[in-house]
């Protein structure tokens, strides 16, 4: 069922009026929409209304309410993800996949190896952000995550989480299993995952984590390309949680 973004202000009488021209040419002209047809909509307030299509005009769409709920495509903790931007359709796969996977905003974090120039990263933010934001109505995501500016990873480091996770090829010290088995993902809490670059951290930044006494984790023994471990290792620290 096709999934967009609405405003409370908009619901009026059991009807939800979609006016903005964004949604109104992606369900009228895109999707080619037609009376009768369901929407499941959201709202700012994470409910989630199922919906059908019951008037278009040459500038709205009033949808009638059928049933009402909150939202429930969510995490039951604040999952960050602080990651070394990669070149071109890589990095646009790791936005989507970890907004798929529930994290709550993405740091881009230029590390020692890093493949992508500063100032190209910066430009990317506004496109990366567009990716989260789709992949947030394709999954029914109530809540969009946010793509931060640009930033080192002294600094993400610094900022104010209840844990900080970092995975490595090298310099391990124990599975994420092992981890979490003896330190469990508590509700409400806020984690930070860092994953670096296909060139892997440097020795003086493994030397940073080991100065702030942060847990190195591996993902086996397989050497997984860059994107490949964001993905599971989101995955995995969901599993965990859940299982």
């Amino acid at each position: 069922m096709p999934h967009f973004f609405i405003n409370q202000e908009n619901i009026k009488n059991n009807v939800i009026v979609i006016n903005d021209k964004e949604n109104y040419r992606h369900i009228a002209r895109a999707l080619r929409a037609r009376c009768g047809e369901k929407l499941l909509l959201i709202d700012e307030n994470q409910i989630q209304y199922e919906t059908v299509i019951s008037k278009i005009t040459n500038s709205e769409i009033e949808c009638e309410i059928k049933k009402f709920y909150p939202s429930k495509r969510d995490l039951e903790f604040d999952l960050y993800l602080a990651q070394s931007p990669l070149r071109s359709d890589s990095q646009l796969t790791i936005m989507e996949k970890a907004t798929e996977l529930g994290v709550r905003g993405i740091y881009p974090v230029l590390t020692d190896n890093c493949a992508v120039k500063k100032d190209v990263a910066i430009s990317k933010v506004e496109k990366w952000q567009k990716v989260m934001f789709e992949a947030s109505k394709q999954c029914e995501r109530a809540k969009i995550p946010t793509c931060f500016g640009v930033t080192d990873l002294k600094t993400v480091l610094e900022m104010d989480f209840g844990r900080i996770i970092v995975f490595g090829e090298r310099s391990t010290e124990q599975s994420l299993k092992q981890y979490l088995g003896k330190n469990p993902i508590k509700k409400s809490e806020k984690i930070l995952v860092v994953i670096g670059p296909e060139g892997g951290f440097s020795q003086k930044e493994f030397d940073l984590f080991r100065a702030k006494n942060l847990p190195i984790i591996s993902l086996g023994d397989l050497i997984l390309k860059a994107d490949t471990a964001v993905i599971v290792a989101l995955g995995d620290i969901v599993y965990e949680y859940q299982g």
